[in-house]
């Protein structure tokens, strides 16, 4: 860690690939659980987005170790969780595959917000027939309209 902050402060990019394989500091530190070095990274101007020769994000690395705390710090940070790799693969896809349904989950649910969140933005008239629908208990609408992620 230290080294790496000499070489920042001496000018060396924070996204430089350190290997062939194309894997920037951040990936690294995402694909080893490493919370508190990938938080210096991104409060460095880190890109959270850049994608590696297999096309994986920091988020798809994290996602591959089950590093909930790291998924959590890209997500917040703003990272694409919507990025497919070469094979495809978004971060949550890899999460359910490498046997981390925690980590796939908290993708899904984040997925979900994410999708309410701009369908909101894009026309309001979305969410009128989900509200009404939510008044009406009991109702046979009210089972067959509701939207899913």
């Amino acid at each position: 860690v230290d080294g790496l902050k000499h070489l920042l402060e001496t000018g060396a990019s924070v996204n430089a690939p350190p290997d062939p394989c194309e894997q920037s500091p951040v990936h690294l530190a995402a694909g080893s659980g490493l919370a508190c070095f990938l938080l210096w990274q991104l409060q460095t101007g880190a890109d959270l987005n850049q994608q590696d020769v297999l096309g994986e994000a920091p988020l798809h690395k994290a996602a591959k170790v089950g590093s909930l705390e790291c998924l959590s710090l890209l997500v917040a940070s703003d990272a694409q969780i919507d990025l497919c790799n070469k094979n495809g693969q978004t971060a949550e896809d890899l999460a359910w595959s490498c046997g981390f349904p925690d980590c796939a989950k908290f993708l899904t649910t984040i997925k979900c917000m994410q999708t309410i969140k701009s369908s909101e933005h894009s026309d309001g008239n979305d969410c009128v027939p989900v509200l009404r629908q939510k008044r009406s208990f009991g109702s046979v609408e009210n089972i067959s309209g509701k939207r899913k992620c």
